[in-house]
């Protein structure tokens, strides 16, 4: 395929907007870039898809996601209004865990998929959990995935809130599943695997162990850190130690181990997951709805701490990610200095990058560039002041919008175009979900703890 007529962004070190451009894509990755009329005389046989003078750039990179909470969009919650996030888990997500089936996994996924190709988030590393369908679940949610053409990293939560069987099989569920994405042919290399976890205060001393025991040579971890201060309180009870020294002692730090939130850190902690190459994902939008509090994003990035950017199961529109990061930050700060647009950057598209990179095979993903995957977006963007390398993101966050996204192509493949979805039918869909929430809701309302 060949793409002219763009004016592409490269997210290259260093970044260039380059206009009248044309891209060569063969094999799923990007061959060649050049002229569009260079590359239209060299390339005569290919079908062209015109863009027409829009940006074209890499797709959105999602650092933590997850599917499994699309039906709790509108759900109400019984009784009181939760008063804390102790709360918002027993009274909202681990009753909705506990109601989904097979087939609510498989739509709850597609829901989320459907979102991301129509906001332009072409890479989701995902963190699941459906203890009363447990078994299996990882295979179906990849099997949507790979229906999509999306590109995802699936993990299965392990803990011990349902009990010794339930987490000995949320374990098998990761090693089985990791065991399977290993020769990274699974979906032609678009689905990859690592070992999900809980978080700290639902997991005992023995399953942590066993975790690590039993996780495959060379296997990372995804697992929620200090997302609130109960999590330290647990884990001081349990063990005399703070979260992340805890899970340091366990060996589940890494630099293939993702930490999500790591909000209520003290220094040592920060220095630990700095010291061990561990990621740290933001999600800020999630933060400010639970009122868990802000992460200080600055002071671990000063700190060495590979920071990246996560939506926690918000709409797949990372550009509004974005734009909440960047404004929380001086708000909770009340400093207009903090995280400017550059380090937005640096998270959102060279460390998630980087991220995404190491589980699929080291592939150059979130670089438009001769050898990175296809994985790009057109984007619908008119700019009424000047728009440069050096102020793009500015202009991101103050002017994207994830409307103007009209095109999503992953691994060569195009999966919308001038916004139809042409892999997923999303009316087909919808309906079906809507239907399915029925029964979760009402599930769900029968495992609420009565007040």
């Amino acid at each position: 395929m060949l793409i002219i007529n763009a004016k592409i962004i490269t997210w290259g070190l260093p970044n260039e907007i380059i206009e009248g451009v044309g891209i060569h894509i063969n094999e799923g990755k990007i061959f060649e870039v050049g002229p569009s009329k260079m590359m239209l005389e060299k390339h005569p046989e290919d079908e062209t898809l015109d863009a027409g003078g829009q940006y074209v750039m890499p797709g959105n990179i999602c650092a933590h996601t997850h599917f499994y909470g699309a039906f709790a969009r509108g759900m109400a919650i019984p009784g009181s209004p939760p008063k804390d996030f102790p709360e918002i888990l027993k009274k909202l997500w681990w009753p909705l865990d506990k109601s989904l089936t097979e087939e609510d996994v498989r739509y709850s996924t597609l829901v989320s998929l459907v979102d991301a190709i129509k906001h332009g988030t072409t890479t989701l590393i995902d963190h699941h959990a459906s203890p009363n369908a447990l078994a299996g679940s990882l295979d179906a949610i990849a099997e949507e995935v790979d229906r999509s053409g999306l590109r995802a990293v699936l993990c299965y939560e392990v803990t011990d809130r349902d009990g010794e069987q339930k987490a000995l099989a949320g374990i098998e569920e990761n090693v089985r599943f990791i065991n399977r994405c290993k020769d990274n042919s699974f979906a032609n290399g678009r689905i990859a695997a690592t070992f999900g976890l809980h978080a700290s205060l639902t997991l005992s001393e023995k399953t942590l162990e066993k975790c690590r025991d039993l996780a495959p040579e060379g296997t990372g971890f995804h697992i929620h850190v200090a997302e609130h201060e109960s999590d330290q309180n647990d884990s001081l009870k349990k063990s005399g130690l703070r979260v992340v020294d805890r899970l340091h002692r366990h060996k589940i730090l890494g630099s293939r181990t993702i930490v999500a939130h790591a909000i209520h850190v003290d220094a040592r902690e920060v220095g630990l997951l700095a010291d061990t190459g561990t990621w740290v994902t933001h999600q800020p939008r999630s933060n400010m709805n639970n009122a868990v509090g802000a992460a200080r994003v600055d002071s671990m990035m000063r700190a060495g701490v590979h920071m990246g950017l996560g939506n926690d199961g918000f709409a797949n529109a990372m550009w509004e990610e974005w734009k909440t990061a960047y404004l929380l930050q001086k708000v909770v700060n009340r400093d207009p200095q903090r995280l400017q647009g550059n380090a937005v950057v640096e998270m959102a598209v060279y460390n998630n990058a980087e991220l995404a990179g190491m589980f699929f095979d080291k592939r150059n993903i979130g670089r438009l560039e001769p050898g990175a995957v296809a994985d790009l977006i057109f984007v619908d963007y008119y700019p009424t002041t000047p728009l440069t390398a050096d102020n793009l993101p500015w202009h991101i966050l103050f002017g994207f919008h994830e409307s103007m996204i009209t095109t999503t192509i992953v691994d060569g493949r195009v999966l919308m175009r001038d916004r139809k979805l042409l892999t997923l039918d999303e009316e087909r869909i919808t309906a079906r979900s809507r239907e399915l929430a029925e029964g979760v809701w009402e599930r769900y309302r029968s495992f609420v703890p009565k007040e």
